[in-house]
């Protein structure tokens, strides 16, 4: 017959250990605390102690939260997930934080475009508007477009990052909501200063009597362009009034109700991005190859949603909209 070991369990319950607690008097069939976690964290509490940190730095990790809470990670994920239904996003690049003036500012104007579109919902036929930017030789892919179909388990591309080249082009442009009405290419060193916008503006009144002749006939247009101090400077003010040219205000740091930097300009380099051209014809013919392969309707819609814009300007009380 074998005889256990006194440091054996009994197959039979627990332990010796136990059943000695029990002789001892103990009733209670719960285990006694101990050290570690608990299995279930996922009570009312902590999802306010969660709530808390989480307000207190919405950037705040799953790992920082654990050391802060004492809770494990999985049941935080599950709390932040299930819960309180959040999950991390990614910042946003706007131009530059606004002031309350330039938000009043950005206000009025769209408020001002929506009651005129409101008296007459045709007055943005008349509208021409222009802006600059500058065309590279080598404009580097977004990472939407370096995208790769793979297989499961096959490893991500790889990019490199690479800055825009040196060689580069100064691109003016002027649309309205049938095409663009004129464009031009600066001469090699050249930027945009007041003598040469008026040089340009003279050219883009000789196209708009070629081009547009029921604009130029009765002069029933207005220009739109930003506050860049070229655009502004008294020689080109003076030149405008002289010829009874309405412009149409620009609030300052607007790209995103600007046509040419919503519209014109990203749907242009996104045809060049990833592409190199090695001398400065060759950016020069590219680019018009793009420009002219933008179909007419696109115009036109760029102009609905430009007035789509201004509405959501107008919600967001003058700010960046979602939308941006």
């Amino acid at each position: 017959m074998r005889i256990s070991s006194p440091t054996q369990k009994s197959p039979q319950c627990g332990g010796w250990e136990k059943q000695h607690k029990f002789k001892a008097g103990r009733i209670s069939i719960e285990d006694d605390p101990r050290q570690g976690r608990p299995t279930f964290q996922r009570t009312d509490e902590n999802v306010q102690k969660i709530t808390d940190l989480i307000k207190e730095n919405p950037r705040t990790t799953l790992l920082e939260l654990e050391q802060d809470t004492g809770i494990s990670k999985t049941t935080i994920g599950r709390i932040v997930t299930e819960d309180l239904r959040l999950k991390k996003t990614p910042a946003k690049f706007i131009p530059r934080f606004l002031t309350n003036e330039q938000k009043l500012c950005r206000l009025a104007t769209c408020e001002d475009m929506l009651e005129m579109t409101r008296r007459d919902p045709e007055w943005k036929d008349k509208i021409i508007t222009g802006d600059e930017t500058w065309v590279y030789g080598y404009d580097p892919e977004t990472k939407r477009q370096s995208a790769e179909w793979r297989g499961q388990g096959e490893p991500r591309p790889k990019k490199s990052r690479i800055l825009k080249s040196r060689n580069k082009v100064l691109l003016v442009a002027f649309l309205d909501n049938k095409g663009i009405v004129h464009h031009e290419y600066l001469p090699a060193g050249q930027t945009v200063i007041k003598e040469m916008y008026l040089s340009i503006l003279r050219r883009l009144r000789e196209a708009i009597r070629k081009k547009r002749p029921e604009k130029w006939t009765n002069g029933d247009w207005i220009l739109h362009h930003d506050n860049a101090r070229p655009h502004t400077a008294h020689l080109v003010t003076s030149f405008l009034a002289k010829n009874g040219t309405e412009i149409l205000p620009q609030p300052p740091y607007s790209p995103d109700i600007a046509p040419n930097d919503f519209f014109l300009f990203p749907k242009l380099k996104a045809v060049l991005k990833g592409r190199h051209f090695d001398t400065r014809e060759d950016i020069i013919e590219k680019s018009l190859l793009a420009l002219k392969s933008i179909p007419k309707e696109a115009y036109k819609n760029c102009f609905d949603n430009w007035e789509k814009r201004w509405r959501w300007c107008v919600e967001a009380r003058g700010d960046y909209f979602e939308k941006f």
